[in-house]
């Protein structure tokens, strides 16, 4: 069976004949290989009869040898003479000496046992480990006869004592007689209660069950033990137990009827599939296949094991001595004891970190804990994330980067001897063809030597092959790119410099690794889509990514900065070509302002504006501009947009080219002279000093308190700072390095020379506050002691804050693709006629450019400018139109977005609009969903990773910034600083200091804070006040007069969007999230789209939970995709069944990844085991339709080239459905 014809995987509990199946024979042996031979032992854990030959085609005992007895089994040894890779397949079974519980649905968190019993996992784990007894049956009959005897002697005794009364007595025999009586009364009480507490299911004590089997052995029967569990599972009927909840769950409320629920959720699940409750013991224990356990040995000739041989031995140990205990009939104490021993090695081979206090640690002396066959699935280790979702390949290599300049756009520098070790096959190849070498030794020993004829022939394999570039981190799909090789000399990869925005690379000793597409759709997928020059955009934006930076802005602008008196400055030149010979022949300068005749047309420029203008496309308008970094990235975007990608390449190739040469011919050096610092400095810094005296004075004399003195010196010093960074610009000559760097915008900010030549200034402690003390020297002058330790805080509090960061959008980033990974465009127009409201007051707020509200979006009404259409309703809003729309006076658009697109799986062509990585519609099967992740979580690590204290007590506590809100908003928690949000309409009647007072038009009002007063509108509608109480230090939000709808904001903090959604609706939230999440990132000044952000915020609405399940196979209160409920009610309704009722809900992107239909998906994200026991007890079938559960089972995933083939596949299955319903009409006709 190929990988490719899996259409969906189930998981389901395994029943001990399943068990039977797999394996290949019983291991009774607890011993592994002998230590004198070195070969395995028989019937032990590395058996070659059970599991297979370790070397190739060859038996144990050597009898048989080669391939020739493929297929045989020996007659001395009973191997099987096959390839020793069965050895990672073959497994083996143990056959266990009583019942053992699997710990993973006993202790499970709900514990499937006790939901199906409905005990607590602790009451089942005293049963399982034999310190509490449980009932299993009690005789009925036997049980009324001896309440029956109980009243008969109660009776009896009574009468006797009654007649006992008539015969004269004393008060003393009275006295006696009396409470003889009670007694009696007494005793049958304790008898009835008792023997009501017989009843199947109960969990008694060691001491309850002696006394009451003493008592009333004969009634009832009870046990302890996995046996007895098995029993009690063995023997129930789930049918009955289904009708009977689901009578008792008609008349329950609350908590009792969620029990229920999910009791009978249980059951059912446990029905449908066929499992049987008592699956969940094991009387057979599969034995892994010892290839995935192995042994090796190590230099010394010790041994290195893999923890599950250990925990294997152990349990075939205690196994074997239990079956010794039971046959030589051992008392019931000893074999109880070693019953609860076999149970705890099963417990620490499945799960050993389950039973905290009870886990099983190495022998070999450090305490550590054994890793079991749990341990091995989940984690980063695991087997789901290190060996399936991460697989390693054949054909790499790393090494340092270097820049070329010499590279043309899409090329790499490959150093020759890793070229050919890539390359080996295919060089060995063309050697045979060429007929240099007769076989492949021979090729290998000319490889080897490294001849001439190998050189050519890598020159020729590598001619129309491209390889794939990667640097970690790998935070967007930008991290990868295809590129055509060229061999080059030395050991480092050669890339292009335009190419390092996109990977974010630098050559302070970055590394690169290399990676070969082997077949030839390989190769073509890397040509036409992830080759370089295909991918010049950002996906995030739509803006590009391979503008020139740095040095080549650097030469751009000296060559086009006219220098004044230069030499022949005013001279007029008939042509270029003129001014050029005259600049050659000395005559004049290359900065010199001079008139050209250029396009016909006689302008006043210079020679080196000119050569810049030579770089552009022809019929490019001619820049006159000095050229800074704005302008080049402008250029560059308006090049990527107007012309083909092989223009574009070629001209940013160009200004690359030229930026290179001129700023080596500029030779603009840096030396700490260049740094002047601002004559005027010391007088600021005395004027400060004065000001900071005064500030004293005030305070000893009582006129500010502690707060107001800090903040007043604080404020003089950063004023004093401003007033130093005003000067530098002046003090620095123009032409120097430091100026011309970064007025070009090649590199660095104002704000660095500023702490060179100026002064340091404030620094903040590592709480995170400003101290008053500043540092008044710059880098220049050099640090006095104090100065340089306060200043340590902050470099190591940077470098501390790097690492934290990283790793937390990382984790992000992860969470981010968990949830959308199966987003992805499913078809070409949902016709969704709702779409979203793009804001201009939205984007304004947040600090964001309105342009990426809008740009590639399709428009839901046209769009006129000064009553000219520029956008036509469904179609694409370009660039140039968002551009328009921009310098417009338009407040508001009407926009498809992916919040309200009707498509049932993914998201639609329209609602989702243009791919902005190449600036045209998307096509269908493009993955927007990972897209969309990584332009939210790439930028990530430039977001603050502190919650800023703004000091002072009035503050109304801290609330979150940067990367802790971004994921406080997908995570959907509750803010910190949570702001108060209307619940009703109505108008604001007063504001007082701490609380708002709106009068509503709501009849009722609920979770009302505060008081509430009834006053008669005059439309005589029952008005009523509402107050609102805000925390103290917050500033109000809305004025007296105002008008406010449910969810409107009244005081400053985060809003709680679980309350916003069940106030406000979907739309109010989403429109929330976005503008909380934009405000972040623009404060940091990155762009994002807001249709990532979207495209996150539709998977967080994508789960409803089912309030009335109808014929459906979902059960009332489970959480499910909206997809699978929308396509299980289309199927009911034309089956005339009632559909399933559900409600709308909001949950947080971890929430979503782990509620997915996919459990392969979920269990490779968190919480592994819990989601394969859900997945196990209820028969779970994945149907394979994101990209992760693709990757694990190593199936090509359906997006891109994978889309089409998936389509092409249901096509013919519904063609060979449609063939099928017409022949079986004609069939029916001839009858």
């Amino acid at each position: 069976m190929k990988v490719e014809d899996i259409k969906s995987i189930k998981i389901k509990l395994a029943s001990p004949e399943e068990i039977l199946g797999w394996s290949k024979g019983e291991v009774t042996k607890p011993e592994t290989i002998n230590y004198r031979t070195q070969r395995p032992e028989k019937d032990g854990l590395f058996c070659e009869k059970i599991f297979g030959p370790e070397k190739d085609y060859q038996c144990y005992c050597g009898k048989y040898r080669g391939i020739r007895y493929k297929g045989m089994t020996c007659d001395r040894c009973g191997v099987e003479i096959t390839k020793a890779s069965v050895r990672r397949e073959r497994m083996g079974h143990i056959q266990l000496a009583c019942p053992v519980s699997h710990i993973w649905f006993l202790r499970g968190v709900p514990s499937v046992m006790g939901t199906i019993l409905d005990l607590s996992s602790q009451q089942l784990e005293k049963i399982a480990y034999f310190a509490s007894y449980i009932i299993i049956r009690v005789d009925q009959k036997e049980k009324e006869r001896v309440l029956g005897e109980v009243e008969r002697e109660y009776k009896e005794k009574c009468k006797t004592q009654n007649a006992k009364r008539k015969i004269k007595m004393t008060k003393k025999e009275e006295k006696e007689g009396e409470l003889m009586l009670k007694r009696l009364k007494e005793a049958r009480e304790e008898a009835k209660k008792e023997l009501e507490a017989i009843k199947p299911l109960a969990v008694l004590s060691e001491i309850e069950f002696l006394e009451l089997s003493s008592k009333y052995g004969e009634i009832f029967e009870a046990g302890t033990g996995a046996e007895a569990l098995k029993e009690i599972f063995s023997n129930m009927e789930v049918k009955e137990l289904i009708n009977k909840l689901e009578s008792k769950k008609k008349g329950a409320i609350g908590t009792e009827r969620r029990k229920l629920l999910r009791r009978t959720t249980l059951l059912k699940a446990i029905l449908e599939n066929n499992i049987k409750p008592a699956w969940m013991f094991l009387t057979i224990l599969p034995v892994l296949p010892p290839a995935l356990r192995p042994m090796v040995q190590l230099d010394g000739g010790r041994y290195a094991s893999s923890d599950l041989n250990d925990l294997y031995r152990r349990v075939i140990n205690r196994n074997n001595r239990l079956k010794y205990l039971l046959e030589i009939n051992a008392p019931e104490v000893i074999l109880r004891n070693e019953k609860r021993m076999l149970q705890e090695a099963v417990d620490a081979l499945i799960d050993n970190g389950m039973r905290s206090g009870h886990t099983t640690i190495a022998s070999t002396g450090q305490a550590r804990l054994l890793k079991s066959l749990a341990d091995m699935l989940k984690g980063k280790q695991g087997r789901f994330r290190q060996n399936l979702l991460g697989k390693r390949v054949d054909y790499s290599a790393r090494s340092v980067i270097v820049g070329d300049p010499e590279l043309a756009f899409s090329e790499c520098g490959l150093p020759k001897k890793m070229a050919l070790e890539l390359f080996k096959p295919f060089v060995s190849a063309k050697l045979l063809e060429k007929e240099i070498a007769y076989n492949v030794r021979q090729a290998a020993v000319l490889i080897e030597r490294g001849t001439e004829e190998v050189w050519e022939a890598l020159e020729t394999v590598i001619e129309n092959k491209l390889v794939l570039l990667n640097r970690a981190p790998t935070l967007h799909r930008l991290g990868i790119q295809a590129f055509k090789p060229r061999l080059v000399e030395g050991e480092a990869i050669r890339i292009h410099p335009l190419v390092c925005e996109a990977f974010n690379a630098d050559f302070d000793g970055d590394q690169m690794a290399v990676y070969l597409p082997l077949s030839e759709e390989a190769q073509i997928e890397a040509r036409e889509r992830i080759l370089s020059g295909l991918n010049l955009l950002k996906p995030a934006t739509g803006l590009p990514v391979v503008s020139p930076r740095q040095d080549m802005i650097l030469g751009c602008y000296w060559l086009t900065k006219i220098k004044e008196g230069a030499k022949g400055t005013g001279k007029w030149f008939s042509s270029a070509n003129e001014a050029m010979l005259a600049y050659e022949s000395g005559v004049i300068d290359l900065r010199a302002q001079i008139k050209a005749l250029v396009d016909n047309q006689l302008i006043e420029t210079s020679l080196g504006r000119i050569i810049f203008n030579n770089a552009l496309p022809e019929g490019f308008p001619f820049q006159n501009d000095l050229m800074n970094s704005k302008k080049i990235k402008d250029f560059a975007r308006q090049i990527i947009e107007e012309y083909d990608n092989e223009t574009a390449t070629k001209t940013l190739d160009a200004i690359k080219k030229t930026g290179f040469e001129y700023a080596t011919i500029s030779g603009l050096s840096w030396g700490m002279d260049d740094l002047v610092v601002p004559p005027e400095k010391p007088k600021l810094v005395e004027n400060a000093e004065a000001e900071i005296r005064k500030i004293g004075s005030y305070f000893k004399k009582g006129l500010l308190t502690e707060e107001e003195r800090k903040s007043q010196v604080i404020e003089v010093w950063q004023k004093t700072k401003a007033e130093i960074q005003r000067l530098i610009p002046d003090a620095l000559p123009p032409d120097g390095i430091v100026f011309t760097a970064i007025d070009a915008g090649a590199r660095g900010s104002w704000s660095q020379p500023v702490q060179m030549a100026g002064m340091k200034g404030l620094v903040i402690n590592p709480s995170g506050q400003i101290m008053e003390f500043p540092a008044k020297s710059s880098f220049k002058e050099g640090f006095g002691i104090l100065e340089y330790f306060i200043s340590t805080h902050g470099a190591r509090k940077g470098t501390a804050d790097t690492a934290l960061r990283t790793s937390t959008a990382g984790y992000l980033t992860r969470r981010l693709i968990d949830v959308a990974h199966d987003v992805f465009i499913n078809e070409d127009d949902c016709r969704d006629e709702e779409g979203v409201v793009a804001s201009r007051i939205d984007s304004d707020e947040v600090g964001q450019d309105f342009i990426f509200k809008i740009v590639g979006r399709t428009a839901l009404e046209d769009i006129k400018i000064n009553n000219k259409t520029i956008v036509k309703k469904g179609t694409f809003i370009n660039w140039e139109a968002a551009r328009e729309i921009v310098n417009s006076d338009i407040k508001t658009l009407r926009v498809r977005s992916p919040l309200t697109c009707k498509s049932s799986k993914g998201v639609c062509q329209k609602c989702y609009g243009w791919d902005l990585g190449r600036n045209k519609p998307i096509v269908p099967g493009e993955a927007v969903g990972i897209v969309a992740a990584q332009a939210i979580g790439e930028p990530g690590t430039q977001l603050t990773l502190r919650t800023f204290h703004t000091g002072g007590v009035a503050s109304g506590g801290d609330i979150t910034h940067g990367l802790p809100r971004v994921e406080e908003v997908f995570e959907r928690r509750i803010p910190k600083g949570e702001a108060i949000i209307a619940l009703y309409d109505g108008k604001i009647v007063k504001i007082d200091k701490d609380a708002v007072k709106i009068q509503s038009s709501k009849s009722k009002i609920q979770n009302k804070k505060g008081k509430e007063k009834g006053k008669k509108s005059q439309k005589g509608k029952k008005m009523e006040m509402v107050e609102y109480k805000i925390p103290a230090g917050r500033t109000i939000l809305v004025k007296e007069g105002d008008d406010v709808e449910p969810g409107h904001q009244l005081c400053e903090g985060s809003i709680d969007l679980k309350k916003l959604f069940k106030v406000g609706g979907k739309t109010k939230t989403a429109i929330y999230i976005v503008k909380e999440i934009q405000k972040i990132y623009a404060s940091q000044g990155v762009a994002i789209h807001d249709k990532h952000i979207e495209t996150i915020v539709r998977q967080m609405f994508s789960r409803v939970r089912i309030k009335k399940q109808g014929d459906s196979r979902f059960s009332e209160g489970e959480i499910v995709e909206l997809r699978a409920v929308m396509e299980e009610n289309k199927k009911l309704k034309q089956g005339g069944k009632e559909p399933a009722a559900f409600q709308d809900m909001i949950l947080g992107i971890s929430k979503v990844a782990l509620t997915t239909e996919s459990f392969l998906s979920a269990a490779s994200f968190e919480e592994t085991s819990r989601i394969l026991i859900k997945g196990a007890i209820s028969g779970q079938e994945d149907k394979l339709r994101g990209l992760k559960e693709n990757v694990i089972i190593g199936k090509l995933i359906p997006i891109g080239s994978g889309y089409k083939r998936v389509q092409n596949e249901k096509r013919k299955t519904q063609s060979k459905e449609m063939e099928i319903k017409a022949s079986g009409g004609k069939e029916e006709e001839e009858i």
